[in-house]
């Protein structure tokens, strides 16, 4: 019987010469998991001995689970094989292995996997050999290393090999580089972060998924705090067949909640075969959902877990839907000036008529954020803004003529000139980064925080720039005005709470959701000429104008109950009655 590795390697860990502490540790109870699932969906008569993987070799925690779960369906022709750029967890693993089971030969590499897998990526290794190994079983939690830390060299060599484009992440490319080296009918799980079946950058990774493999079995493992890290963790089981007819896989989904709980288990990974609201031994509940990836949309669209009650339910809300936020308006996010501490500030009123710059405008941040209508009590920030619209185009204001903004700028020119980027893009160095649209600020717009529990939109009548920790909606030309009022009542409304966690599933910590662009977009506007939607329109105006007041929360309950009726779905017994 093989030794127990509980306390010799207890945590997984990879180091990659890029970021050494981009580490991340898998816990034993979940590297069984991946590695039981890996074991019973591979096939069992392969009439030679199993290639196995991991590609991140670390501590070699997943090498040995994978290494027990074979051997207990007495699978014992085994050979490991292992990357790792780091010798000494490499020396760490292969004495751990060679503890539990003596008998396997080990083929370690002390190197780039990537640089492997990448061989079978490029075309040209079809001229010299390439590499001569593929596996039939791959178990990996690869490095979560996002391009900034990767350096902009690195990322471009990994979009180069593997088609990847956007905020490439280390991740990514370790996906797509498994699903090259995967012997035909080889199986492999995939520790990931969740990320990539919501973001835009992960569309490549989603899109490959579901057409070079056959995925089998998705686990969302949400907020369960598995990791020591702040990272959503997601399971992905897929196998490689010669076939290319897309499958059903199965998903499942945990995230906390405050429901009462169905059942008990002992931890988060036993409560991934039930279903319902399950608790656990520290007193945490969670919502754990079964069902099916959801194939009926585009390949590289976001993925999300389907079952029948969610179908019908979006069929209903489809059928009285008339348009989209995103078809109304443009949703970006706010400026990014890479420099706060010199454009940002509270207390401009401080300084002499003589240091005060031009150029200020007012600043709408996530601190004023609220419901409806923002809290100008925690107004106060203003932005030197240095961007002009001239002629419908937007123009560098020229310092010359705003004397009181160059000399402010001037004093603060070697810290904006630091900035290297700006300069190599070509843009002179007292630039806001990403300015965005001059000409929109004074336009009526929808604005909303990125990150908070509940959705928290408000409108700005102000005509004030909007920083890059808000995102903001401003209606195309010829759209009718009424038409951010009803989006307003809309967004701030429970109904959308229960629609971003069906269609994007994707919760932080907390319970705390994401608002953002590739989301908000896609919310639904029921038709603006229903008497219905009039009436939830002239609600949202009269609750901006009365807040913050009891009328005003008093209005939102009813307004959170006709957005219900206008969708023709039943308000969920949990939002009934909510107001602020």
């Amino acid at each position: 019987m093989p030794l127990t590795h509980k306390k010799a390697t207890a945590r997984y860990k990879y180091v990659t010469e890029e970021k050494a502490d981009g580490a991340t540790f898998t816990p034993e109870r979940l590297a069984r998991f991946v590695a039981r699932q890996i074991v019973t969906t591979l096939p069992l008569t392969l009439g030679r001995s199993i290639q196995v993987l991991d590609p991140a070799v670390g501590e070699g925690s997943l090498l040995l689970s994978l290494l027990e779960e074979l051997h207990r369906e007495g699978l014992r022709d085994v050979v490991v094989h292992g990357f790792d750029t780091n010798p000494e967890s490499l020396s760490v693993a292969e004495n751990a292995i060679r503890a539990g089971f003596p008998l396997v030969p080990i083929r370690f590499r002390a190197g780039d996997f990537l640089e492997y897998a990448g061989q079978f990526a490029n075309t040209l290794a079809l001229f010299d050999g390439g590499p001569a190994e593929r596996f039939d079983a791959i178990i990996a939690n690869p490095p979560y290393v996002r391009t900034q830390i990767m350096g902009a060299a690195h990322a471009q060599s990994l979009a180069s090999h593997f088609g990847l484009s956007g905020r490439v992440d280390l991740y990514h490319a370790f996906i797509l580089g498994i699903i090259e080296v995967l012997e035909a009918n080889g199986v492999a799980g995939v520790i990931v972060s969740n990320r990539f079946m919501t973001t835009k950058s992960g569309s490549a990774v989603r899109k490959v998924l579901r057409e070079a493999v056959l995925l089998k079995h998705v686990w969302d493992l949400g907020d369960s705090k598995l990791f020591d890290a702040a990272v959503l963790p997601a399971i992905v089981l897929f196998t490689k067949s010669e076939s290319r007819v897309e499958a059903n896989p199965e998903f499942t989904s945990i995230y906390e909640t405050d429901r009462a709980a169905s059942c008990s288990v002992r931890d988060v990974i036993a409560g991934l075969t039930e279903s319902g609201t399950v608790s656990i031994q520290d007193a945490r509940r969670f919502q754990v959902t079964q069902g099916s990836l959801d194939l009926s949309t585009p390949v590289e669209e976001i993925w999300r877990v389907a079952t029948e009650k969610t179908d019908a339910w979006f069929k209903t809300v489809d059928d009285h839907s008339w348009r989209t936020f995103g078809e109304i308006g443009n949703i970006r996010v706010g400026i990014k000036t890479c420099a706060d501490k010199v454009f940002i500030r509270s207390d401009w009123d401080s300084l002499s008529e003589q240091e005060k710059p031009e150029l200020l405008r007012p600043l709408t941040t996530h601190h004023m954020g609220r419901r409806f209508k923002a809290d100008v009590a925690k107004a106060g920030r203003k932005v030197l803004y240095p961007h002009l619209v001239n002629k419908g185009q937007r123009e560098v204001a020229d310092l010359a003529i705003y004397p009181g903004a160059a000399a402010y700028l001037e004093k603060h020119r070697s810290a904006l000139e630091s900035r290297s980027y700006v300069l190599e893009g070509g843009r002179r160095w007292y630039e806001i980064w990403v300015p965005q649209d001059p000409g929109m600020w004074e336009l009526p717009k929808l604005v909303f925080r990125d990150i908070c529990e509940t959705p928290t939109f408000w409108i700005d009548l102000e005509g004030s720039v909007v920083n890059g920790d808000c995102y903001w909606l401003s209606l195309k030309p010829g759209m009718d005005i009424d038409l951010l009022w009803l989006a307003l009542g809309v967004a701030n409304s429970s109904f959308i709470e229960v629609f971003y966690d069906h269609r994007f599933h994707n919760k932080l910590y907390a319970g705390r959701r994401r608002f953002i662009t590739q989301y908000v977009e896609r919310f639904p506007l029921p038709d603006p000429s229903r008497a219905d939607s009039k009436v939830l329109a002239n609600l949202a105006r009269q609750i901006y104008d009365l807040t913050p007041s009891p009328a005003a929360k008093d209005l939102e309950t009813r307004l959170d109950r006709l957005v219900w009726h206008a969708f023709g779905v039943a308000q969920s017994k949990k939002s009934a009655g909510r107001g602020t």
